[in-house]
């Protein structure tokens, strides 16, 4: 694996950590993959160490906190090292399989990393506030509109009244008419997209609760305007071929909200899934 700049840091600065310190370097540096997937319990008792000095770890290094390190770690380990993603990828010599194995791992990554972003309490109130939803809005653009399309699809099938539309123009009648209680879902990995900014906006205004699904940056606008974060991993780089493991993420999430609402309001709703089922099975002759 080639160097990456947080592990570049980590080997310069090797030296000058204290003792308990060292320990956590070297199994960072030797366990750099299974790091995103830890606590600081975990780190701690892997190193040998303990979960104070993890803290005084990633503070000496300039990382804030542990879980700015797993981002960190994520970020270089899913892009730098693979980097499918960007304009480079036409100078390397990769097969199809290459490629398709590159991917893999890094989509698989991407997903894995949401659980150090994801918080617990956020998605809680989430599926709270969407099971008692009367009208659910969805909205993305480029992207994340196939991101939204999908989730549109997945609460229609729970018996939601459940709208999306890529047209920023056809949005606006649909968010005019969001009430208390509604649910507007923002689909932004940047969360500076202009237009599923200004919808956001206005469906709050109409007393709507807003749910951003984005990354985690809290000095995005979306990130501020939402009343709900579900936060992804910053996965991807800015000149970018095409959204692919940022969609993956947002996909993992959408998912994830689909099968907690099925699991609280499933009952009331599977007649009318093997109704439809039914009806599929009998086009299909």
């Amino acid at each position: 694996m080639k160097q990456l700049s947080i592990l570049a840091k980590i080997e310069n600065q090797m030296e000058r950590f204290s003792p308990a310190e060292k320990k956590i370097a070297t199994y960072i540096m030797e366990h750099a993959e299974l790091v995103p997937n830890m606590t600081t319990k975990e780190l701690s008792k892997n190193a040998g160490s303990s979960e104070a000095s993890v803290v005084r770890f990633c503070k000496t290094i300039g990382i804030g906190s542990f879980t700015a390190l797993k981002l960190a770690l994520v970020r270089e380990l899913t892009i730098a090292d693979m980097n499918i993603n960007d304009f480079s990828i036409i100078e390397k010599q990769d097969t199809p399989y290459d490629l398709f194995n590159k991917v893999t791992y890094v989509n698989k990554a991407a997903v894995e990393a949401t659980t150090t972003t994801i918080d617990k309490r956020e998605l809680e109130k989430a599926a709270e506030v969407i099971a008692n939803a009367k009208k659910i809005l969805f909205y993305g653009v480029g992207g994340s509109a196939s991101s939204a399309m999908d989730a549109c699809y997945k609460f229609t099938k729970l018996g939601y009244v459940s709208m999306m539309s890529p047209d920023f123009h056809t949005m606006l009648p649909l968010a005019a008419n969001l009430e208390k209680h509604d649910v507007f879902v923002a689909v932004s990995t940047s969360g500076r997209t202009k237009d599923v900014l200004e919808i956001a906006r206005f469906a709050k205004k109409q007393g709507a609760t807003v749910i951003a699904i984005t990354k985690l940056d809290p000095s995005s606008p979306l990130y501020k305007e939402a009343d709900i974060k579900l936060c992804l991993p910053d996965v991807e780089q800015d000149h970018r071929i095409g959204s692919m493991a940022s969609r993956m993420t947002q996909l993992n999430i959408i998912d994830a909200l689909y099968l907690i609402t099925f699991h609280q309001v499933g009952s009331r709703v599977l007649e009318k899934f093997h109704e439809t089922r039914e009806e599929v099975v009998r086009l299909r002759r």
